[in-house]
């Protein structure tokens, strides 16, 4: 049973069923000519032996025992001729049974002649029955005979015997011919094919595995071609990514050294505000605001540069609530000198609306959105309004989002998401939104980016309800 179940025993047994099959349709109707041939020969001979009869003169009768020699040589029980329209018993015999069947040769369709053909050859009954042909040389209307079906079946075995073995043989040598060719041709390219896909895989970093494209079946050619184009590439890649691995590593022991070297200069940055210096003071606030950002990105960079982010802790809390102790933070940051605000927070979220997150994953996300709303309206030198809204479906829990700020540049679009790459603000690092778009991930939701243009730019935020409060709730 395994051998079927691999290529070369299914293109076997397909090769046998298929040569099989056109032998078959060979067999059929050359049975089905070999009998029509063998009643036609009946009739001829049962003809000439009436004419025989009927050349004889009036004036001599026929014994029986002529007339049973005539018979036996024709092969039939009894011949009737049909002439000027008269039909005549010309020579007859005793019939040992009744006949079964009538087989008229002058209109039967092929179709009905191996049909014919086939019943006679397995039914192994010895029937009579009835033959009516057209006499050869318009020698009458037509002949009528009846015989025995046994000799007809057992000249038809006889016949088709041979040809059923050499048929058989010739299945047998067609499909070990075909087998030969397809195991040459086509099979051994494609173990090759794998035989490479084994040792690659077990030391992809190694070029000297790729394959080199050399098959003469076009077909199997570009398999090979497709897969050294992919084996390249991956090659590629993880040599990369083994670089950039390495790179991470130095990066994180840097930030980590430099974090602490920033922090202690941070402690003594402030006690440079405490300076009789006039101008040492009002450098010192500049001084601390740079370290800051340094701390801040060494931080971020260490976050960022850990293996995956925790799972997020589930739990049930107002998103109402979550969204007023934001906006109320980056209120505080937002005014100006003498106190004004500078950006007005919009909050629509129902009291009542009740979430399932990680609440602090979802107030690091959301304050960086909100951030980096203000920052945009800041940069844009003018009052401006940021909007958070929240709503609920049967499958998920959405918020919004949005500011009516500059919009995002193209740079930062075609980046989104992609750490140190997608910031255009002075400073910035572009860290935030990729790990908020991956916190969002580990709660199987999605961070988008709704819209951006010269109004204002909104992000929506989606997390599904479904299969968490089922888990919650069996919890």
């Amino acid at each position: 049973m395994r051998s079927i179940d691999t290529l070369t025993g299914r293109f076997a047994a397909l090769t046998l069923l298929f040569v099989a099959l056109a032998e078959l349709f060979v067999l059929i109707p050359a049975m089905s000519n070999f009998r029509i041939d063998y009643l036609q020969t009946r009739l001829e001979k049962a003809q000439i032996a009436s004419l025989a009869l009927l050349a004889a003169p009036e004036d001599e009768n026929i014994t029986t025992d002529l007339e049973s020699e005539l018979l036996d040589n024709a092969g039939v029980y009894n011949v009737v001729l049909r002439r000027d329209d008269v039909r005549q018993l010309v020579l007859s015999s005793p019939l040992p049974g009744p006949i079964v069947a009538t087989y008229d040769l002058r209109s039967n369709s092929t179709l009905a002649m191996a049909a014919d053909a086939l019943r006679q050859l397995f039914d192994r009954k010895d029937e009579v029955v009835r033959v009516i042909g057209a006499p050869v040389n318009h020698a009458g209307q037509l002949i009528e005979i009846t015989l025995s079906t046994a000799p007809l079946r057992k000249a038809m075995v006889d016949f088709g015997l041979p040809v059923l073995v050499w048929s058989a043989v010739l299945i047998l040598l067609t499909a070990a011919l075909l087998n030969l060719a397809a195991q040459r041709l086509i099979l051994k390219p494609i173990r090759r094919v794998i035989s490479h896909m084994a040792s690659y895989s077990a030391a992809p970093e190694d070029t000297r595995l790729i394959i080199t494209p050399d098959a003469r079946i076009v077909e199997v050619r570009e398999a090979e071609s497709a897969l050294a184009s992919m084996q390249t590439t991956l090659t590629q890649a993880l040599k990369q990514k083994e670089r950039l691995a390495g790179l991470g590593q130095a990066v994180a022991k840097i930030s980590h050294d430099l974090r602490n070297i920033l922090t202690t200069s941070q402690i003594f940055a402030d006690r440079l505000e405490d300076s009789a210096d006039p101008a040492v003071r009002k450098a010192a606030p500049k001084l601390v605001n740079s370290i800051t950002r340094a701390v801040n990105l060494c931080e971020t960079t260490l976050a960022f540069g850990k293996a995956e982010e925790p799972a997020p802790t589930l739990s049930r809390f107002d998103l109402r609530a979550l969204v007023d102790e934001i906006a109320e933070a980056e209120a505080l940051l937002a005014e100006a000198p003498n106190g004004t605000p500078l950006v007005d927070f919009v909050i629509d979220i129902s009291p009542n609306l009740v979430i399932r997150a990680d609440r602090d994953q979802l107030h690091r996300v959301l304050s960086n959105l909100i951030r980096n709303g203000r920052q945009a309206i800041e940069a844009a030198g003018r009052p401006g309004t940021i909007e958070i809204a929240g709503a609920e479906t049967d499958h998920d829990w959405q918020i919004r989002v949005g500011d009516n700020g500059p919009g995002l540049p193209q740079k930062a679009q075609d980046y989104l998401f992609k750490p140190f790459t997608g910031t255009t603000r002075k400073g910035g690092t572009g860290l935030g939104l990729a790990i908020a778009a991956d916190l969002i991930r580990g709660h199987g939701g999605k961070l988008e980016l709704q819209r951006t243009d010269e109004n204002g730019t909104c992000f929506t935020i989606t997390l599904p309800r479904g299969a968490l409060i089922e888990n919650f709730e069996a919890e």
